[in-house]
């Protein structure tokens, strides 16, 4: 058991050097970093919080006094789309944690257990994910209705299937091992085996998949807010780019801009650390 104990911590030494050593993973660390640090200020109040004032005329362009310009109603451009980062990041954040709890648990649960307990996993995942993403997606706002706690639900239950069929194919690869058993000789019980000693081993999976869920709620968030089904009363890059739409016949573009480029930025940074996170955290990768 020690034994494991240090080739796991091993491993996630490993891991770290290898993540370090890439520039481009650090770079993309560092922007989503300071994406969290944004938001967490939007949301403390300490920036953007005069995003509703009007502090200029209307359609006002991009300019040293106007940064990303202004809107119809002579808003900042750059504290809508500061206050957008708040929204985009509380999304990708719970969303994130919903589905990893669930997708975690159910393929935990199935992939050890087996039996009748995982035919009725495997047939609850598959027909739940038969549904179309994108209707069962709009289906679940319509029921909880607008606003940003059913954004959070909407994609949090609809988004851990993935996970779940892989927890449980690595639970299935696990139970079985020499450490597990190990564990059941000196009376673990099912609970400690499972948490204490699977889990852990295939924690980089969940890692990993926590990276890349993030920025796929991101750009859902933004799609139902562009639709209206999403955040309501706030400002939100969906809601930008769905104003924005009308001003581009006048040639005002600046805002669709805005929220394009916080969005493109942000999702492009956690696609490359995802696939720097696999690299350096999926020991198959590195021939272990």
């Amino acid at each position: 058991m020690k034994n494991e104990a240090q080739k796991s911590k091993s491993l996630w030494y490993h891991a770290w050097e290898s993540l370090v050593s890439d520039k481009m993973a650090v770079t993309c660390l560092i922007i989503v970093l300071a994406y969290f640090l944004l938001a967490i200020l939007s949301s403390l109040g300490l920036v953007a919080s005069d995003y509703a004032k009007e502090i200029g005329p209307s359609y006002a362009p991009p300019s040293s006094e106007y940064l990303f310009g202004l809107d119809i109603f002579g808003r900042s451009v750059l504290a809508k789309t500061i206050k957008g980062t708040e929204v985009a990041m509380s999304v990708g954040l719970v969303t994130g944690i919903i589905s990893m709890i669930i997708g975690v648990f159910l393929g935990a649960v199935a992939g050890y257990f087996g039996g009748k307990i995982d035919e009725v996993i495997v047939w609850f995942y598959t027909t739940f994910n038969s549904i179309p993403y994108i209707m069962l997606l709009v289906a679940i706002t319509f029921i909880l209705g607008k606003g940003i706690l059913a954004v959070y639900l909407a994609l949090g239950l609809t988004s851990w299937v993935g996970l779940c069929r892989l927890i449980r194919g690595e639970f299935i690869r696990h139970k079985d091992r020499e450490y597990v058993q190990a564990a059941a000789a000196i009376g673990g019980g099912d609970f400690r085996k499972i948490f204490k000693h699977i889990l852990p081993n295939v924690l980089h999976i969940v890692i990993i998949n926590f990276s890349l869920q993030f920025q796929v709620a991101i750009k859902s968030e933004v799609i139902l807010s562009y639709l209206g089904l999403g955040v309501q009363g706030r400002p939100s890059w969906g809601t930008m780019i769905n104003d924005a739409k009308l001003e581009l016949a006048r040639g005002n573009w600046w805002q669709l801009a805005a929220a394009t480029a916080a969005m493109m930025v942000v999702v492009l940074a956690f696609n490359i650390l995802g696939d720097a996170l696999r690299d350096a955290l999926d020991p198959k990768l590195k021939g272990k």
